[in-house]
């Protein structure tokens, strides 16, 4: 493969070192150097264009000054999620402006635009453009052509054309442009994604100037929907800002996270796609979305998932019951594949796309998706009867195969378990499904709803609870600790000051929780199927989950211990990017892991904070 990037080889930017940018369809990382290292054009799921974060020659689109020695900064314009990195060099500063114009909600004639406007603020500035575009996961060389000033290239359905106010040269596989900028001069480039045949439109200034404010515009105002105005404002509107940008607005879908197969430890092999629709991720965000007001995004998830419980009561998988763990954009299985001719973020192998989690059974999906609908109909426009019919089956289903076995919510890749998680959840989705009958007056035997739900109850009670420990246990009969338990209180199947979730939260704290950070499990002891033979006899070693983090500080503060929650609330907030953002994971050194940003992170902070707000608050 052919490589034409300035640089090519060097190790890509740590995780944490990245803004994100999209346009409700599809998303694009952005180095604090000026590179844009990962887009997938058309949508989230689609194939790569710039994929030089999983390798040096998996494409890239570098814009930033000549001078090695500049230093940069990132930072949102204020309530939106427009990108600016500022460069300050020995001659002068310059910034660059990054955005995908979106102008209006559920726009017909949306058109997907990447911007960058690179603006000269101080002195006179030097820069290069430098874009090296490599198709389907960097697996093709493409071939640039020039036409009127506008380089076109296409593999198969992918059409993109780059316009620019300053001239372009292309060499081989590469588009170049070498530039100065004075103060108050500005140049433009603009990266369409066009249909085959389809004319680009280019980038005239006093258009660019239009897109930038009417990007800005739309954002300000999807932001002031918010209803939160507590202590920790800035936290929650760039996080609800964040989850916004995994919103595929076309489907209604929420993915779990922009970026495939960034690790969760460096040289491991815990890389997984999450550019899907994780019901359990997206069903915990309509929580986190509502809490805040945004109805309609709540909505738009409702539909989708009503359409996977239509066609999941006309095939029902008997083994993998009705419904799927994790989506497609489409509603279909993304099965997982390995892409050999990617070295991996930092020589992590090995790259993935498609996940084979999509074949697991995974019980407390259900208590996920029942609880989102509850929370939708109480606090939403409500549910249909179709709606309700397709629910009610789908319970049915679960009430005759909630003592099976799973893969768990941390989707375990060694042999099936009884999870406690799965079964405090598969109690939820019954429980939800009474609140919702009894508050509407819909059809269902509650006899038989109330025998299950206490039936689930009980084995939770005794099986999962461990005498020796004080704690409710991973699984039946065990003696390994899961920060899942933490859930318990959350979905009300515990009063916070139980005795039991009490003495839980002790143990979790004395095993699992280090300085506010908090593991999901000891991997070690809990035998993931993952852990095992990954560095032969090297020890298990995984970061903390900052998921669990938050669950630790909204633990806390339904306990009572507000200071504690507090601080720990203050202590995350320092392990967040410069941005505000998260990955999946904190490494021991305080380094953001796994794919980035990460949805269920945002929504957990969301919960956490408005929790704790309102405790403060008396």
């Amino acid at each position: 493969m052919a490589s034409d990037a300035p640089g090519a080889g060097g190790p890509a930017a740590p995780i944490a070192d990245h803004g994100l940018i999209g346009d409700l369809r599809t998303a694009a990382l952005v180095a604090t150097d000026g590179t844009i290292d990962w887009f997938c054009p058309g949508r989230f799921d689609a194939p790569s264009v710039f994929a030089s974060i999983l390798d040096p020659d998996g494409g890239s689109w570098r814009l930033g000054p000549d001078d090695p020695d500049a230093r940069s900064q990132q930072y949102y314009h204020p309530e939106t999620n427009i990108l600016v990195t500022r460069f300050m060099t020995e001659h002068g500063v310059v910034e660059v402006q990054d955005f995908m114009p979106v102008l209006r909600a559920h726009d017909p004639d949306h058109r997907q635009r990447l911007v960058r406007r690179v603006v000269g603020l101080r002195g006179t500035v030097d820069l290069t453009m430098h874009m090296a575009p490599r198709p389907d996961y960097g697996s093709t060389d493409p071939d640039l052509s020039v036409e009127d000033g506008v380089v076109r290239f296409a593999d198969g359905d992918v059409h993109l054309a780059l316009s620019s106010t300053v001239d372009l040269d292309v060499a081989a596989t590469a588009a170049t442009a070498r530039l100065g900028l004075a103060t108050g001069e500005s140049a433009l480039f603009v990266l369409e994604v066009l249909a085959p045949g389809e004319a680009a439109q280019g980038c005239a200034r006093s258009d660019v100037s239009e897109l930038f404010e009417s990007t800005a515009a739309f954002w300000r105002a999807w932001l002031a929907q918010s209803t939160y105005t507590g202590r920790w404002r800035e936290w929650v509107d760039r996080s609800a800002l964040t989850l916004k940008l995994l919103c595929h607005e076309p489907t209604g879908g929420i993915v779990a996270a922009p970026t495939t197969s960034l690790p969760e430890r460096i040289g491991g092999s815990r890389n997984w796609d999450y550019r899907y629709v994780w019901v359990r991720d997206a069903a915990f965000s309509v929580y986190a979305l509502l809490r805040l007001g945004f109805t309609e995004e709540a909505a738009a998830f409702v539909r989708f998932l009503s359409e996977r419980l239509g066609e999941a009561a006309d095939d029902c998988d008997d083994e993998l019951g009705p419904l799927r763990v994790l989506y497609d954009l489409d509603g279909g299985r993304p099965h997982e594949r390995e892409l050999d001719h990617l070295a991996g973020y930092r020589d992590s192998r090995p790259v993935r796309v498609g996940n084979g989690a999509v074949d697991q059974l995974q019980l407390d999906v259900y208590g996920e998706i029942v609880d989102s609908v509850y929370l939708f109909d109480k606090h939403g426009r409500g549910i249909s009867h179709d709606a309700w019919t397709d629910l009610s089956r789908i319970v049915s289903w679960l009430m005759d195969n909630w003592q099976r076995p799973d893969a768990g919510m941390w989707e375990i890749r060694s042999e099936p378990r009884t999870h406690t998680t799965s079964l405090v959840m598969s109690w939820v989705a019954v429980e939800r499904m009474m609140r919702v009958a009894r508050r509407r007056g819909l059809p269902g035997d509650l006899t038989e709803l109330a025998a299950t739900r206490d039936e689930i109850y009980a084995r939770v009670m005794t099986e999962c609870w461990n005498d020796d420990l004080g704690a409710f246990t991973a699984f039946a009969h065990s003696d390994v600790l899961d920060a899942g338990a933490l859930l318990m209180p959350m979905v009300k199947m515990l009063a916070p000051d139980d005795p039991r979730f009490l003495s839980t939260l002790a143990a979790i704290e004395d095993r699992l929780v280090s300085d506010s950070l908090v593991l999901r499990y000891d991997p070690g002891a809990f035998g993931d199927g993952v852990s095992a033979g990954e560095d032969g006899d090297a020890p298990v070693e995984e970061g903390t989950f900052s998921l669990c983090s938050f669950w630790y500080v909204e633990a806390l503060t339904r306990a009572g211990r507000l200071a504690d929650a507090r601080l720990a609330l203050e202590k995350m907030f320092t392990y967040a990017n410069h941005l505000g953002q998260y990955a999946e994971q904190v490494g021991l050194n305080g380094e953001q892991l796994g794919n980035f940003p990460q949805g269920f992170t945002h929504l957990s902070l969301i919960s956490a904070v408005i929790n704790l707000d309102r405790s403060l608050d008396g």
